[in-house]
């Protein structure tokens, strides 16, 4: 069944300082200070812009031991509640994502998240059937052409969107994650806020061009990107000068977030996911 198409906005709930790996293996209180409540602050403003239209939000295990209202909010004003790791680091070790799953799965499971994002849009193989084995029904770990999804381990794949340039992937093995191979290759990230936030107008020529087509796309957003938190970016401005590409993170997209909405139908990856 192909899905009637929609715009599958995504919200990777994460801190100001996830994009730079320096913070990975602070001690969690040390992040829980550097954050100072900017993420709380976020979400209402963020579910105003929403207002009826729905998303889903893929929230970091260890914020919800922060703010535990995060999620209980984000249900009960209708959007998915998904996983996007306990702690926001790169994970492509099966026991390491093993272990990153267990630590979050009270409220995974109180909330019923059934959708699952890596961090850095990054996973391997072997992470399908653990996702099945802890009761997921889908991902959005890999990049891809819009209108992609392939089953894996009893899992749906639903990449985030890429345009091919050159020719449509022949299979969708992770990792595809987005790095100068996949350019390479001839597809263009779309789907990324990192994108978005050099290529702004042609993002939205693109999706209105694949939504013509009858596809779904799918993109991302950080709470950063659209409430801008107290003394953003000039706290991130060291990471920024050792890693220039990190400054496209920190331009504030809510206008473009507010063009989208008035101008797609959206709904969660959950019910497109339904639809498959």
């Amino acid at each position: 069944m192909t899905p009637s198409p929609r715009l599958l906005i995504t919200i990777d709930y994460e801190s100001w300082f996830a994009p730079s790996r320096r913070y990975d293996f602070l001690p969690p209180e040390t992040r829980f200070r550097l954050d100072n409540e900017t993420s709380r602050h976020a979400l209402d403003p963020i579910l105003g812009i929403f207002g009826g239209s729905k998303t889903t939000f893929y929230l970091v295990g260890e914020m919800v031991g922060w703010y535990p209202e995060l999620p209980d909010k984000i249900f009960k004003a209708g959007h998915e509640v998904g996983f996007h790791c306990h702690i926001h680091r790169r994970l492509d070790d099966v026991k390491e994502i093993e272990k990153d799953l267990n630590a979050s799965a009270e409220w995974i499971q109180r909330y019923n998240a059934r959708g699952y994002r890596a961090p850095m849009i990054n996973t391997v193989e072997e992470a399908y059937p653990l996702l099945a084995k802890h009761n997921f029904l889908y991902s959005s770990s890999q990049y891809a052409p819009a209108g992609a999804a392939v089953r894996k381990a009893n899992v749906w794949e639903v990449p985030v969107s890429t345009l091919p340039l050159l020719k449509f992937p022949a299979e969708l093995i992770a990792p595809r994650h987005m790095n100068l191979k996949l350019v390479a290759r001839g597809e263009f990230p779309y789907g990324s806020s990192f994108t978005v936030g050099l290529f702004r107008k042609l993002v939205y020529k693109i999706i209105e061009r694949d939504f013509k087509a009858g596809k779904s796309p799918v993109i991302f957003l950080h709470p950063y990107e659209i409430f801008t938190p107290k003394g953003y970016p000039q706290n991130f401005m060291v990471d920024m000068l050792h890693h220039p590409l990190l400054f496209p993170f920190t331009y504030n997209k809510s206008n473009f977030l507010k063009d989208l909405l008035k101008n797609f139908p959206t709904s969660t990856m959950q019910d497109y996911v339904k639809d498959l």
